[in-house]
């Protein structure tokens, strides 16, 4: 299958564009935090502009306030989805809420990308029925960065979550979506690709991932990656790798991990430095490095879960995100608008299939190829 543009082509003015949809109502800090955090983003994107969905009379004083109204767009909604509807109910009830609105907005082209801090169940399902599966995706899959020891300073891991299966093929299009998001938010020209198993012995491991990793092997040269081969969870902060792939069962568990483990680190480290007169003197003293080791470290710099393997992109930012954390995922967004990323990850996923086929069949597998709904 040929392909008229991939994602390490150039970007043309076309391609490119500035405006991107936000959902002021899914934070669990209400909408005053999402416009404080815009502001904090238009400051140093002079290019940017948004179009911001909630309830005009919350809206308008806020933005007035932040003096961002020539470069925001109010698109009136009254409605909320909260953090504890269930997917099902926000389907049926949703089409008046901020988050509903923010998706049709990208999905109608006016906006390059939809951001939200809402209940994530929701906004997969409903990016999922409005804005619908890329060519060659199965099952979507959400895209997170962790802080690594690679020179960009993160990995991309996926799925983090979007759904507990996947089979090899699944994690095939991961590998290739993850290659994709690697080289246009971390700017890696060849991203190295590892399959997280149990050990990185070839003889490990669950049928389905002995599979996958005969296939993505197979398929990294034309997918632009270099594949490392099994890793195992040390290796997640490591600069073994670019690009962790994984089901969603296993990344939503490392993640919640990874996540508790560096707050339990945080506050050790705090309680210690703070035991005894002499300990605190030597904290005064290293001030400017642990500054900058809770810079490295801090969760708000990496806020913002990629939803992959839509027509379109949506970017999932934490519920409890302050100013800097929405921020952050704007950033994000902003960064992958520009590079064109939504048509040139529909160009590379939609070769998954042609992929899958061309390698070689595990034997005894009665499976014709892959699957390419």
């Amino acid at each position: 299958m040929t392909q008229s543009l991939t994602d390490s082509a150039p970007v043309t003015a076309a391609d490119a564009s500035h405006v991107l949809s936000v959902d002021a109502m899914g934070g669990d800090k209400g909408p005053a935090t999402v416009v404080a955090g815009l502001s904090k983003f238009l400051s140093k994107n002079a290019n940017a502009r948004a179009m911001l969905h909630g309830p005009l009379e919350t809206l308008e004083p806020l933005v007035q306030k932040h003096k961002i109204a020539d470069r925001v767009t109010i698109c009136p909604a009254e409605d909320a989805v909260n953090m504890t509807d269930k997917p099902s109910q926000a389907l049926r009830h949703g089409k008046a809420t901020s988050m509903w609105s923010a998706i049709e907005a990208v999905r109608d082209r006016k906006a390059a990308v939809c951001v939200s801090c809402g209940n994530t169940g929701a906004l997969m399902a409903m990016s999922m029925l409005r804005l619908r599966k890329a060519e060659g995706v199965n099952r979507p899959a959400i895209a997170c960065l962790w802080p690594s020891r690679n020179p960009a300073g993160f990995n991309v891991m996926l799925d983090a979550g979007a759904d507990i299966r996947a089979d090899q093929d699944d994690l095939l299009t991961y590998a290739l979506m993850g290659a994709s998001y690697a080289r246009n938010g971390l700017q890696i020209a060849r991203p190295r690709v590892g399959l997280l198993n149990v050990g990185t012995e070839e003889h490990k491991g669950r049928a389905e991932l002995k599979v996958a990793h005969e296939i993505i092997g197979e398929a990294a040269e034309a997918g632009e990656y270099d594949y490392v081969g099994f890793i195992e969870g040390g290796d997640l902060p490591s600069d073994k790798v670019d690009v962790i792939v994984t089901d969603g069962f296993t990344g939503n568990v490392a993640l919640k991990t990874g996540e508790g483990t560096a707050t339990l680190i945080s506050e050790l480290l705090r309680e210690s430095l703070m035991k005894t007169p002499l300990s605190i003197i030597g904290a005064l003293f290293a001030r400017g490095s642990l500054k900058r080791l809770r810079k490295r470290i801090d969760p708000r710099r990496v806020n913002g879960g990629v939803f992959l393997g839509l027509n379109q992109t949506v970017i999932k930012s934490h519920g409890s995100a302050d100013a800097t954390g929405v921020a952050a995922a704007l950033h994000l967004a902003y960064q992958l608008a520009q590079s064109g990323f939504s048509d040139k990850l529909a160009a590379r996923v939609a070769s998954a299939a042609s992929l899958a086929q061309d390698t070689p069949q595990e034997a005894g597998s009665d499976k014709p190829g892959t699957k390419t709904g």
